[in-house]
């Protein structure tokens, strides 16, 4: 199945929690609106979850696409708690069976494109939740499957059940992956390049920090989401956020655009990045969001946003840097030669 290289994600629709009203609360009318820019922009993959804002998000965004079902995907995820009780989370076939078809009601819908387990379930066993999930996709409820946060051998061990006993197998991880968030590369990148698994991308701009609103000596912005959810996060120090905004100031300088807009592009380029999932709060930042397509950075600009924003690797990826003659790095990151 393609997809197109920007997608929408729908964190901010509903705002019914404390948490999710921090992302945004946008209504149907403007969910409507929103998605209609997106298909005018040829962008027509929405993601979002069972656990934003409790089944709000997926609400909204059903009657957002009703009567153009067929001109959208819709990709959805499951596994986080959404109430209380001992069964009312994780991969189990019980809660598998009984989310997928709560979020086919709330998104108005007989079926789901990608069908995502939003983390590792550790404490059901693999095959159980594979066989469960195959189910889906020969039932027609689900079309294709993915996972999103595993670790390498969360998603290995998963794909090597599937390949067993022939069932359907996770074709995407929707991951973390920005600028000031590189860990991916070094573990799920080859293992996905390997694997022939796609990345979708979520919060493509750490986590709100990369909107170019964040300076150096400067208060958040009174609209930051970072007030409320900067713990729930990924963690960056300051010194490096800094760092690497300070060269895409400059690269924006050059390029005539946003800091957001050279931080996705930046990203669209890296290997086996499949699609990278914007948000908007509103019409003005979703179409902001859409311009960082259709143009590239020179390799000169490129490799100055490597230089900005590598970090050591942790062990055992920068001992197995040392032994590169007979143990190369699977995936090439070196930007393009300027020239």
């Amino acid at each position: 199945m393609k997809v197109p290289i920007l997608s929408f994600g729908t964190g901010t629709f509903g705002g019914g929690t404390e948490f999710f009203r921090a992302w945004g609360a946008t209504d149907v009318a403007e969910a409507s609106r929103l998605v209609s820019i997106c298909l005018e922009a040829g962008v027509n993959l929405f993601d979002t979850a069972d656990v934003y804002s409790k089944g709000l998000s997926e609400q909204i965004l059903g009657k957002a696409v009703e009567g153009r079902r067929q001109d959208v995907l819709i990709s959805t995820k499951t596994t986080f708690r959404m109430s209380e009780g001992p069964n009312n989370l994780g991969s189990s076939r019980h809660h598998l069976l009984q989310a997928c078809e709560a979020s086919l009601r709330r998104l108005g819908t007989d079926y789901i494109d990608i069908y995502h387990l939003h983390g590792f379930d550790a404490l059901t066993p693999t095959d159980e939740v594979l066989s469960t999930l195959n189910h889906l996709v020969e039932s027609g409820k689900v079309r294709y499957i993915a996972c999103s946060n595993f670790s390498g051998w969360h998603l290995m061990k998963s794909l090597s059940v599937s390949e067993r006993y022939g069932w359907a197998r996770f074709v995407g991880h929707q991951v973390y992956y920005s600028l000031i968030g590189r860990d991916y590369e070094w573990e799920l990148m080859p293992l996905a390049l390997d694997q022939g698994v796609g990345a979708l991308v979520w919060s493509p701009l750490g986590w709100g920090r990369l909107t170019g609103k964040l300076r150096r000596g400067r208060p958040l912005p009174s609209t930051s989401r970072l007030h409320q959810t900067s713990e729930q996060g990924p963690p960056v120090s300051d010194d490096y956020l800094y760092k690497v905004v300070d060269a895409l100031d400059q690269v924006g300088r050059e390029a005539g655009k946003t800091v957001p807009q050279v931080a996705l592009n930046w990203l669209l380029r890296r290997p086996t990045v499949s699609t990278v999932i914007v948000g908007a709060r509103n019409e003005e930042q979703l179409r902001q969001n859409l311009a960082a397509e259709g143009w590239s950075l020179s390799p000169a600009q490129l490799a100055a946003l490597d230089r900005a924003s590598e970090v050591k690797p942790v062990y055992p990826y920068w001992h197995q840097m040392q032994f590169g003659e007979r143990n190369p790095f699977p995936v090439s990151l070196e930007s393009p030669k300027a020239g």
